[in-house]
């Protein structure tokens, strides 16, 4: 799965900036001052998560959808 197969979670801070998440994938969100930079940093920690889950030769999560489609199990990586 690649990261355009995510829900992205998009919203305000208070006033220090905005904060970009995927809920599906424990870990992975990020904080920066503008929506575009956390966008841009959220796809770069998405990533760095997908590529430690390669190395541990583990899928990652599987997002659920209300639809019946697919679910998020919500659990991270499992300890080598």
């Amino acid at each position: 799965m690649g990261f355009d197969d995510y829900k992205v979670v998009l919203y305000r801070n208070q006033t220090e900036g905005w904060v970009a998440e995927i809920p599906a994938i424990p870990g992975c969100h990020a904080l920066m001052p503008t929506r575009e930079e956390a966008l841009a940093e959220l796809a770069s920690v998405f990533g760095l998560i997908s590529e430690e889950y390669q190395e541990r030769n583990q899928p990652l999560p599987v997002e659920f959808q209300r639809d019946g489609g697919r679910a998020s199990a919500g659990v991270g990586l499992q300890p080598r």
